[in-house]
């Protein structure tokens, strides 16, 4: 019944949300842009509050959505990005009863029957679980991670909702592949709701950083582990955000975002796997033994792998604007896989490169401009410079890349979250010069050990045509017929080489 309930409460929601447009556009229509159009505005911050509310009380999936969507400006008026801004941070715990109910399914006991202690009030609260703090029988102090109770079969409601959605929402605009953001949404979901996915990221992440000393992640207790609940390492430190706790370290700022940068550009592009939710409560900061920034990473569950044409088209566009070429900007643009293949590919790369025209005149101070690429430059260019006409076209000439989803969202979170911290910093200058040099260094790393290889294989080979021949002089002694001088040859290669004939 309450499965029923809540798919009753999504759809009415969204069926009032799109009922307030049908009625702004049939009155646009009757009575002329001039006298309805200005209260657009008006239109979609009211329907961004019935939105927010609504994902306020209906929770679970919707609370990420609302996440997400908050970051990603790609298809929906500022007042959506503003209003759901809050979904971030503000979600609201579920009471220690409904925590205890999910552990007590995963091992048959409560939480305070398996820890020394346990505390009811969390200290963290997100979409899916909550964290609270525990203590294990040896004092170790541990934070255990909880899904909410029925979180699959919530997810699986929330999308079937969130399918039709998309449909009636790909009426109104003509993106091409537009369902491929559900099916990584979907995916999204699926791996935050499988906490022994979550800790094979963290192994993974912490073997990536191995020989980094200031970037720090948790150690998972598999005996209070499963697919509902994660047991880890209290991880100490203070909230990234928090300017004054960072002040209170003699920690700058400035310091902070550009160990944050180049650890995401590390995972980005030599990595190929990076965090895909980097917003302000999943990293903690310490003061080093020298006085240096340690970074905590938190919340790996949905970290991503990045594939190889988002890899190499982002390298080519941060090139491009390192070095001013529009070329390569338009290539990586290409390369990322945002041009439809029967789209007008002269009429996006037109709008592409006066789009880069203007940014490259700017201060790019503010990256998070740099970060929203693909969709977002056609829609903020066509919307200001093209006719309405063209508009549409443009929309058919771009296409939603595999895995872009998780890539612009950790883009967009990540350079924001450094441009809070220091808002003179240049991520594109701290990051990319960064990253080349370790692209570099590692190049310079297997050429070594390519030459090495060669070298000891040159080495074999000398040994084993030595040892052959040896050997097939050794045997020429005792066969009839040969001259004597070659079994001569054979005893004075004995005495001076180091193998024996």
């Amino acid at each position: 019944m309450w499965a029923t309930f809540r798919f009753i409460r999504a759809s009415w929601l969204f069926s009032r949300i799109l009922a307030s447009y049908l009625l702004q556009i049939a009155l646009v229509r009757l009575l002329g842009r001039r006298r309805i159009g200005a209260r657009w505005d008006g239109v979609h911050r009211s329907n961004a509050r019935r939105m927010y509310r609504g994902f306020v009380r209906l929770r679970g999936v919707y609370i990420k959505l609302g996440q997400i969507l908050s970051i990603m400006g790609t298809f929906l008026p500022v007042a959506y990005s503003e209003e759901l801004e809050g979904l971030q941070d503000e979600v609201p715990p579920c009471p220690y009863d409904t925590i205890a109910r999910s552990f007590h399914r995963a091992f048959g006991k409560s939480p305070v029957e398996a820890f020394a202690s346990f505390s009811p009030e969390p200290i963290a609260a997100a979409s899916l679980g909550q964290v609270h703090e525990a203590r294990g029988a040896d004092g170790a102090r541990l934070a255990v991670k909880v899904l909410y109770p029925n979180i699959a079969t919530i997810i699986a409601i929330d999308l079937r909702v969130l399918g039709w959605v998309m449909k009636v929402y790909g009426w109104f605009v003509p993106v091409r592949q537009l369902d491929r953001v559900q099916r990584q949404l979907r995916d999204l979901l699926e791996r935050e709701s499988d906490l022994a996915h979550e800790a094979l990221c963290i192994a993974r992440m912490s073997a990536n950083f191995t020989d980094d000393d200031d970037v720090l992640l948790p150690t998972v207790y598999a005996e209070y582990s499963s697919k509902t609940v994660l047991t880890m390492s209290f991880m100490d430190g203070v909230k990234i955000s928090r300017l004054e706790a960072l002040a209170e370290l003699e920690l700058a700022p400035k310091a902070v975002a550009t160990k944050l940068v180049q650890m995401f550009y590390k995972q980005v592009f030599i990595d190929r796997f990076f965090h895909a939710d980097p917003h302000p409560g999943n990293f903690f900061v310490q003061r080093g033994p020298e006085g240096q920034v340690r970074i905590v990473v938190l919340d790996l569950g949905s970290a991503s792998e990045v594939n190889d044409n988002l890899a190499v088209g982002m390298l080519d566009i941060l090139g491009g604007l390192m070095t001013r070429d529009d070329n390569l900007i338009v290539r990586g643009i290409e390369t990322m896989g945002f041009v439809a293949e029967d789209g007008d590919r002269k009429l996006l790369e037109r709008v592409v490169r006066k789009y880069f025209e203007k940014l490259l005149d700017l201060n790019l101070t503010h990256a998070r401009d740099v970060s929203k690429l693909g969709v977002n430059v056609a829609t903020r260019i066509a919307s200001t410079e093209k006719r309405r006409s063209e508009l549409r076209e443009l929309m058919r000439s771009v296409q939603y890349p595999a895995g872009w989803f998780y890539v612009e969202r950790a883009v967009v979170l990540m350079f924001g979250l450094a441009t809070r911290l220091a808002p003179s910093l240049n991520t594109l200058t701290v990051g990319f010069p960064y990253v080349m040099q370790f692209m570099a260094a590692q190049q310079q790393a297997k050429a070594r050990a390519v030459a090495q290889k060669k070298q000891a294989d040159e080495a074999d080979g000398r040994a084993t045509n030595d040892s052959t021949n040896d050997a097939a002089t050794a045997e020429g002694a005792k066969v009839p017929g040969r001259l004597h001088s070659e079994p001569n040859r054979a005893e004075a290669k004995e005495g001076t080489g180091p193998v024996q004939a």
